[in-house]
């Protein structure tokens, strides 16, 4: 099932778990259907902030919880986990704040962060405050974006609602696809540049 079909579907719900297990696409596809008025706005970047915010808070105390335990020890060998606690380490309130924006930090950050000695009550804090922003602006970039292409959509297609929609959604996603593989094709180039034989990751680091 596409996610534009499951959103489609199953409605908050469903940006709700797209927003804290896949990422922008679900939420600006969310925005999409707003601006048909197959789904309510406010309801839509609503379950897109509590959903990225409820899943990091899960990831973050995962981390604090199990930090000693195999399966977080795995993940922390990791080189994005590395790179997530050296970030934290040098701006931690700007990290903690902008993790969900990065390309490929999104899910192990609050992780790393959970191994830390960021106090909970401060992770909370700033966790909401991200996803609050993240939220809103995912959503609104899909309302926003549908203005031209509904337009476009009313022209070719005026008695097609059902398509238009899957048509916004299609090059929403691709669009945000090509800017992932855009973005990881850069981070992959500038970590080849930057690597060295004599470089040791720490899997065990902790605080």
């Amino acid at each position: 099932m596409s996610i534009e079909s499951f959103i489609t579907q199953y409605g908050l719900a469903a940006i709700f778990l797209g927003a804290a297990f896949e990422g922008e696409t679900s939420v600006v596809t969310g925005g999409l259907l707003a601006h048909q008025h197959l789904l309510p706005l406010v309801g839509s970047a609503a379950a897109a902030v509590t959903g990225s915010f409820f899943a990091d808070q899960l990831f973050f105390f995962a981390g604090r919880r199990y930090r000693d335990t195999k399966p977080v020890r795995r993940i922390a060998e990791k080189p994005a986990f590395a790179k997530a606690l050296d970030t934290l380490d040098r701006h931690p309130t700007i990290f903690i704040l902008g993790f969900r924006f990065l390309y490929g930090l999104r899910t192990i950050s609050p992780i790393a962060v959970g191994t830390s000695h960021v106090p909970a009550r401060t992770f909370v804090v700033l966790n909401a405050i991200s996803a609050l922003v993240w939220g809103v602006v995912f959503t609104g970039i899909g309302y926003v974006f549908g203005d031209g292409l509904i337009e476009l959509v009313d022209t070719v297609m005026p008695r097609q609602k059902l398509v238009g929609v899957a048509i916004l959604v299609a090059v929403a996603a691709l669009m945000i696809a090509a800017i992932r593989f855009w973005r990881g094709r850069h981070a992959r180039k500038a970590g080849a540049a930057g690597a060295s034989p004599d470089d040791d990751v720490s899997p065990d680091r902790s605080r």
